[in-house]
């Protein structure tokens, strides 16, 4: 290949590795585009060095996440949408960086196949790292988050989320070798990392995901809301009572044994604590169906502040528990150094000044067969590995669900919802619970632990169900593992680059050893 096209060519693959990356999440779900799109920017990346790497990187995340997270800028404006996919494509510069970096350097030492493990190494870090930093993270748009439909989802009981995108990074790099195979030769022997590639594929299916276990009768209600996009909070007792009104007609059908109703995130945002007519409203919603209710609420507390709650109402005048969201998103429910970012947008003000909890939440649920815990998560926190580890870990032995309530309003008909629905399709299966889904407008729905779905709605219509999702105590393998494995993977990833700069060393000392003694001899 010409070297003056070799370039504008890697610059080409980087870009389609973002765009299949794309194609690999909802609403396209082509999931096995994700490990195609992992080995074309690792073939571009794995010893192109470390700054030509960064921008490769670069190129490759900015035709991911600008599409990707589109609905993040759907009604405050493009700014915030392309600062958002900007940063999120900063890590995955990053990652080129590291993987050019480390390995052109094993590569000249004679390591080639040391250097092919840091493209699965260089995913779980990469997404370690833009999960948790800046101001929390982002832990949105994952590999493993493409998975729902996969055979490698089965992996997420053993290895959690991180574990599903290392299987995903390294099918990629199975398929990269059997490229690398075919263009160099012999060709005969590309079917050997292909046959490998099926493999890994296929055999998390020999993982079980097992289901059994009593069930409960479980109510939810998506009330919807006047219209999409931010004026729905102009609306709030509208939405307030569409979801009484939703409550009333399912307490119509409702079956005698029927033990909780769950409503989403926002359902009422006029505080009830704090509003007579707004408390009365959930009050006859709770009523009607005469079993707990939980409610996602806004709470005007503390002073000058806001707190994103779920409420549970027994039949008192008042909430018998409750859990205020620990994990606000920055630059939505908060903007961190708001005057600073005002300077730019004044999207900054459309941002509320929420406050963080610190507690999990576990609510109580009386049922016939016995009590159990129901697992209180509010929108984005699904996203986060270590909230919802601690969140199964904090009902104990007792049998359990996970509630997700969000608010899928603000992001109109765009493929959030189905993204954020996926994440709890894996989180089903990592740590072995039925989730309740929940969403003022969808999609809403109720996913088994072996991340099978049912009673799924559709996006701004008006629905109740009544569900029976299976209740679980056990403590999955990936729930005893903990952050295990991706420490691991982020270990053996700052190895090899230790590794690489040190054999680097080496072979700049052995050349400039080889240029003296030419010298001498000449």
């Amino acid at each position: 290949m010409p070297s003056a096209l070799r370039f504008p060519l890697q610059l080409a693959a980087a870009a389609l590795s973002g765009v299949l990356l794309w194609a690999a999440f909802p609403d396209q779900d082509l999931w096995w585009l994700a490990p195609v799109a992992v080995a074309l920017l690792g073939g571009v990346t794995l010893r192109s060095g470390g700054p030509r790497g960064l921008l490769l990187g670069l190129v490759c995340g900015l035709a991911f996440f600008v599409p990707t997270l589109s609905w993040s800028g759907i009604y405050v404006g493009r700014l915030p949408w392309f600062a958002l996919a900007t940063l999120q494509a900063l890590y995955v510069a990053a990652q080129g960086a590291v993987t050019g970096f480390a390995g052109r350097r094993l590569t000249s030492a004679g390591h080639a196949r040391a250097a092919y493990a840091l493209v699965p190494l260089g995913w779980v870090a990469q997404e370690w790292a833009r999960s948790t930093t800046p101001y929390g993270g982002f832990p949105w748009a994952r590999l493993a988050f493409s998975q729902a439909d996969s055979p490698l989802a089965h992996l997420a009981r053993w290895l959690g989320a991180p574990g599903v995108t290392f299987a995903v990074g390294l099918v990629g790099t199975l398929l990269l070798l059997a490229a690398t195979v075919v263009v160099r030769g012999p060709r005969r022997l590309a079917v050997v990392p292909v046959a490998l590639a099926a493999v890994a594929t296929l055999a998390p299916l020999a993982i079980p995901l097992p289901t059994d276990g009593r069930t409960a009768a479980v109510g939810l209600v998506q009330g919807n809301v006047p219209e999409p996009g931010l004026e729905f909070n102009a609306e709030r007792r509208a939405v307030l009572d569409n979801h009484v009104s939703g409550t009333e007609t399912l307490a119509e059908t409702a079956p005698d044994d029927l033990t909780l109703v769950v409503w989403p995130e926002n359902s009422s945002d006029i505080d009830p604590l704090r509003n007579a007519d707004a408390a009365e409203q959930v009050q006859r919603a709770q009523r009607a169906v005469g079993v707990p209710l939980v409610v996602g609420a806004v709470l005007a507390e503390p002073v000058d502040a806001s707190s994103n709650v779920s409420l549970l109402y027994t039949g008192g005048t008042a909430p018998a528990d409750r859990y205020t969201k620990i994990h606000p998103v920055p630059f939505a429910e908060y903007i961190p150094h708001r005057e600073f970012f005002r300077m730019f947008t004044s999207a900054a003000d459309l941002a509320g000044n929420f406050v963080a909890g610190h507690d999990i939440g576990v609510f109580r649920v009386p049922a016939p067969g016995g009590g159990y815990a129901a697992l209180p998560t509010i929108c984005f926190e699904v996203a986060y590995d270590g909230l919802m580890r601690d969140s199964v870990a904090a009902a104990g032995s007792t049998d359990a669900l996970v509630l997700v309530q969000t608010n899928n309003a603000t992001f109109g008909y765009s493929a959030e919802s189905e993204q954020q629905f996926a994440i709890s399709r894996i989180r089903a299966i990592e740590h072995g619970r039925s989730i309740v889904h929940v969403s003022t407008v969808g999609v809403s729905g109720v996913v088994a632990p072996d991340g099978s779905v049912t009673e799924k709605t559709t996006l701004f219509t008006p629905a109740q169900a009544v569900a029976r999702p299976v209740l679980r105590h056990e403590r999955t393998p990936a729930d005893l593992l903990g952050a295990a494995p991706q420490a691991l993977a982020v270990a053996c990833l700052v190895l090899l680059v230790v590794a690489a700069v040190r054999d680097g060393r080496r072979v700049r000392v052995a050349r400039t050893d080889r240029s003296s003694e030419d010298h001498a001899v000449a």
